[in-house]
């Protein structure tokens, strides 16, 4: 038994989508899908109904593309958050609203709980001198800006930064109470660290890449492995004895199709 990861698979692109149709089945493996599916409940459910047939348990926590909508085009924000809770729980998926699960070959006396996080961003990996609230204009300045900023509504919260404090304090609560003991993999679309926003070509994009909010919580929480997605630039890196895991699938132009998104799915436990 083995629980797998993929993230950023954007299913809007032909190439993506048919590769993720066309995963091999493991029916006695978990597979978590760490955001980014892409941009509307559609792709969501085309998604869900590609992996659900093909692994005995599916986990998702969502990305910023889930959350865009454009005026006059259903639910946003937290309303649209709350719909796409509804898709996966008509499926069977397990969502960071729900009880964490334990993971089944868990040593007997140290269970490990498999999390999925919704904690968004607040600007705060911006350099010490810019600041959260000079950050976008920072990020502008090379022209970079993210379309989170025409998508992304926050309703009905005042700011995408707000949503991320309440879901941050959410969340911190949720996993403070775990019994004693309890190791965790921590599944959240962003970084959890900022020093691991790395984005070499554009690298002002760090703003909307997560939260220092976060920076202790793979050791604060035990995890034995933390996940995310959203640089589409995969990599493992370790600190403080822990495994970051960043496994994104990308656009179609940044993996090779010829491999199938088979050969990307991640190893999280056992570790590899």
């Amino acid at each position: 038994m083995q629980l797998w990861a993929i993230s950023d698979v954007h299913v809007g692109y032909d190439a993506n989508r048919r590769a993720l149709q066309e995963l091999e089945p493991h029916p006695d493996d978990w597979l978590a899908v760490v955001g980014d599916v892409g941009e509307t409940e559609a792709h969501l459910k085309t998604v869900l109904d590609a992996v659900v047939p093909r692994f005995a348990r599916i986990l998702w926590a969502p990305g910023n593309h889930e959350l865009w909508t454009s005026r006059g085009e259903g639910p946003v924000g937290e309303a649209k958050y709350a719909r796409l809770v509804d898709v996966c729980r008509e499926r069977g998926v397990s969502t960071p609203e729900d009880s964490y699960p334990v993971w089944p070959d868990s040593p007997a006396d140290t269970p490990i709980v498999v999390a999925p996080l919704f904690l968004l961003y607040d600007y705060s990996f911006a350099p010490d001198e810019i600041g959260p609230d000079g950050a976008v204009a920072w990020a502008s300045q090379s022209g970079i800006v993210c379309a989170d900023e025409t998508y992304l509504d926050p309703a009905p919260y005042p700011s995408r930064a707000a949503w991320c404090a309440a879901r941050c304090a959410l969340t911190e609560q949720r996993l403070a109470a775990l019994a004693p003991g309890t190791r965790t993999v921590l599944l959240n679309h962003f970084p959890l660290r900022r020093e691991h926003a790395v984005l070499p070509r554009i690298p002002r994009f760090a703003v909307w890449c997560g939260t220092r909010r976060t920076a202790d919580w793979h050791t604060r929480f035990r995890a034995v492995a933390v996940v995310s997605g959203h640089l589409h630039i995969r990599s493992t890196r370790h600190l403080d004895g822990v495994r970051f895991e960043e496994v994104s699938l990308g656009y179609p132009s940044q993996w090779d199709v010829t491999r199938g998104a088979g050969s990307y799915l991640r190893q999280i436990l056992p570790a590899p």
